[in-house]
């Protein structure tokens, strides 16, 4: 999958809002929404479109933090698009994908020293095996007011989906990830960021609130199952992050 610059999600503009109802042409101004996967050691070399090394990472939250944004997690981002709850100024959403263990060893540490919090979304095919976090690792993130997400059992596209693989691949994760953190998740991440309107309906009937996508524009019918997020690219200058969110967001 190619790199995208993708983002998104709604930003006010000198306090007006209007909340998004079905029956709306227009969206409200989108803010950022990264999305990060693996993050690697500094003298890895050959890295995937998915990765980051450690020190970009860490450079990416500082300057996020140094230049004033604040971190965003999904009930807010809920309320903000469905009561006009205001956001806290230059919002941001920093999430992870698929349950990788640097994501609690490295990122955590990293989202705590800036006072940030993260969305975790956990392919619970992995929980617990080598180079990936474990159920009490997990546990740990929601205890800690981290956002934990549903991102299927093993990454299977839900646009291929028969009856029984709505089972297997969202409603025992789901389960079982309650059980974990005592709390209900009603957020979810689609595998390669691809959707339909057939998934959407089955998300609906499983209490899934809201669901994240990458690559495609917000669905005007559908923006709470549309959400973009961007890709972080594993660039040697933070200030590259900034510059799109700024020449995109302003």
């Amino acid at each position: 999958m190619l790199f995208h610059y993708l983002w998104f999600i709604l930003l006010p503009f000198f306090g007006f809002y209007t909340p998004i109802t079905p029956t709306q042409n227009h969206l409200p101004k989108e803010v950022p929404v990264l999305c990060f996967h693996h993050i690697r050691p500094d003298t890895m070399h050959h890295l995937s479109p998915y990765s980051v090394t450690v020190s970009v990472f860490k450079a990416d939250m500082k300057i996020l933090h140094d230049s004033g944004y604040h971190t965003i997690l999904p009930d807010q981002l809920y309320d903000y698009l469905t009561k006009g709850t205001p956001l806290p100024p230059k919002p941001v959403m920093i999430t992870f994908d698929d349950n990788d263990g640097e994501q609690f060893t490295i990122a955590k540490p990293t989202l705590d020293q800036y006072g940030f919090k993260g969305v975790f979304f956990i392919m619970t095919v992995t929980m617990g095996k080598p180079h990936y976090m474990n159920k009490e690792q997990i546990k740990q993130l929601a205890v800690e007011g981290h956002q934990i997400g549903l991102h299927t059992w093993d990454h299977h596209m839900v646009t291929r989906y028969t009856e029984q693989d709505w089972v297997k691949q969202l409603d025992e994760p789901k389960k079982m990830l309650e059980q974990l953190i005592g709390k209900p998740i009603p957020y979810f991440a689609y595998p390669y960021g691809v959707w339909n309107e057939e998934a959407i309906a089955e998300l609906k009937k499983r209490n899934i609130k809201m669901a994240f996508q990458l690559s495609s524009k917000i669905d005007p019918r559908y923006p709470l199952f549309t959400v973009r997020r961007i890709i972080v690219p594993n660039s040697n200058s933070p200030q590259t992050l900034l510059n799109i969110m700024r020449r995109d967001f302003h």
